[in-house]
Formats: C-alpha cells, sequence, structure tokens
C-alpha cells in the first residue's frame, strides 16, 4: 500500500491509499477520485515530505504518552486511540506473531502450503506491495505491535 496527500480543485486536503503509483493513476484516470469533502474528481497529488530514516547511531526518539506538539491530546482523539488499540488488541488475541518471516509465512498460507491461521508481523513496504499483487490479503496496522519477548 501507498498513501498519497491528495488536494482538490477546492483546495481541500486528504489522503488516499493505493497498491501503487500506477493503481493511484487508473483510478484517477476513470475518474474514480473523488474529493471526500465537495465530490469533485479533479484531483491531483499534493506536494509530499520524504521520509526520512533516522540513522543507524542515533538514539530513538524518547516515548511519552498523551502529549503532542501545542499541548495535552484532546479527549476525543484519546478515546478514540483507545478503541483503535482496544480493536487491535482483539484482532491479535488469535492471531500469531511471526517476527520478519510475515510475507514468506502469508505466502504459504495464501498457496495452501501451510493451514490457514490469522498472523501478524514485520514486512518491509516493499514486501507489502509484493503480497498485495499477488493477491495476498494483509492489512496494516494501526500501531506498532512489539514482539511478544519484548512485552513485560
Amino acid at each position: 500500500m501507498i498513501v498519497f496527500d491528495l488536494s482538490c480543485a477546492g483546495g481541500h486536503q486528504f489522503e488516499g491509499w493505493f497498491a501503487s503509483s500506477g493503481d493511484f493513476e487508473g483510478q484517477q484516470s476513470r475518474g474514480l477520485v473523488v474529493c471526500p469533502q465537495c465530490g469533485s474528481a479533479q484531483v491531483v497529488k499534493a506536494p509530499m515530505a520524504p521520509a526520512v530514516p533516522r540513522k543507524g547511531n542515533q538514539l530513538e526518539p524518547a516515548k511519552s504518552s498523551q502529549v503532542v506538539a501545542g499541548g495535552a491530546i484532546p479527549p476525543e482523539a484519546q478515546a478514540v486511540f483507545a478503541k483503535l488499540a482496544e480493536l487491535q488488541a482483539e484482532t491479535l488475541k488469535g492471531s500469531r506473531f511471526v517476527g520478519s518471516s510475515f510475507a514468506e509465512q502469508s505466502r504459504a498460507i495464501h498457496y495452501g502450503e501451510q493451514p490457514a491461521e490469522v498472523i501478524h508481523g514485520q514486512a518491509t513496504l516493499e514486501e507489502a506491495r509484493d503480497l498485495l499483487e499477488e493477491g495476498v490479503a494483509v492489512l496494516p496496522l494501526p500501531f506498532p505491535v512489539s514482539p511478544p519477548e519484548d512485552l513485560n
């Protein structure tokens, strides 16, 4: 999956999720990409800042909860995050963590080489794209998941 920042002729900004850049272009040419606010089909990719990964020798940023730039997270947003965390926990309850072998094991399940089961793990963006192109049903989780051995 790839996420694009989009904007319409009316100046509205929104996100769109697509299997590939070509998928976006194909849907756009058929008039399937429309602004969720005004319905305009005149939608273009908005300029995006590149994702620059942290250097390997840099410390991971300190993790703090309930704080964003400019103050505390509004109670409504806290409720949404809590609900998402609850849904993810419920989803993972019946799932097996497979770590970095996620792509390999997903394919094995998809092609009947392994018994069907719900799994979760880690995949690169390229691996996830390849799985989707092969028709393997995968879905990004809304929050990061720690390996079981890293949990308290």
